[in-house]
């Protein structure tokens, strides 16, 4: 079963200092629409973080979870392909 994704909004932030570098809301099959992806900055690049929050032991955890790697890596590919902006199909 393959997934449509498709970058519904992106609000990118311009401070260099900052780990994070945009919001990202994604929609899937004309179907559903997560808010709150991110686009992070990391030791190794920019990597995209699901939406989560913060529980009472204070530690983050994610609200959507993409259940197979093939979701995930088209997720990201996805979203890293419009904050890079690239065309994406």
């Amino acid at each position: 079963m393959s997934i449509e994704v498709r970058v519904n909004r992106i609000h990118r932030f311009e401070d260099e200092e900052k780990s994070i570098r945009a919001f990202v809301d994604i929609e899937i099959n004309d179907s559903l629409l997560v808010k709150g992806l991110q686009v992070m900055r990391g030791k190794k690049g920019l990597f995209v973080s699901m939406p989560r929050q913060k529980g009472k032991d204070n530690k983050w955890y994610e609200t959507v979870r993409a259940l197979t790697p093939e979701a995930k890596e088209q997720i990201i590919s996805v979203v890293l392909s419009a904050y890079q902006g690239e065309e994406v199909v």
